[in-house]
């Protein structure tokens, strides 16, 4: 399991490249659910990309993913949550978000999502602690209670 990983910021040079890992990592869902189209990918990235709270993942110092962690007055929202596909399954993806749910219960505020539906990430976010509010044909939507609905 991957241990020598950190967060930091993202800079204009990271852009393309984590474009190129989000579109690796999540093209073929995009194709499933007829949502994959290039300048759409970019377009939607380049929107969460710039919104404050986007975090680079860093394993070694080496750029391998991304995660926006943006604080709003009612709630954390999680967003463009991508990790380089060889890592997938490695348990790095449960580390990050561990440590992001514990800066959340931090704060008193529940987290919410949103995953693609029929996507694996669903059954990686039930288990960590995450109720499925609604589903439609495109995405299912997530919530994590603050800690002091879950007592």
């Amino acid at each position: 399991m991957p241990e020598n990983w950190r967060f930091g910021p993202v800079g204009e040079a990271d852009f393309e490249p984590l474009l190129a890992m989000r579109i690796d990592v999540m093209r073929e869902h995009l194709e499933r659910v007829f949502r994959y189209k290039p300048s759409r990918a970019r377009r939607i990235f380049r929107e969460h990309f710039d919104e404050p709270g986007m975090r680079l993942i860093l394993l070694d110092g080496e750029r391998v993913g991304c995660v926006g962690f943006r604080r709003h007055a009612q709630e954390i929202r999680i967003d463009s949550f991508y990790l380089d596909r060889r890592l997938h399954n490695s348990g790095l993806g449960t580390k990050i978000l561990t440590v992001l749910l514990d800066e959340a219960d931090a704060m008193g505020l529940p987290v919410r999502l949103e995953v693609l539906t029929g996507s694996k990430a669903d059954r990686f976010y039930l288990r960590h602690g995450f109720m499925k509010l609604r589903e439609d044909e495109i995405e299912g939507y997530y919530e994590r209670p603050a800690p002091s609905a879950r007592a």
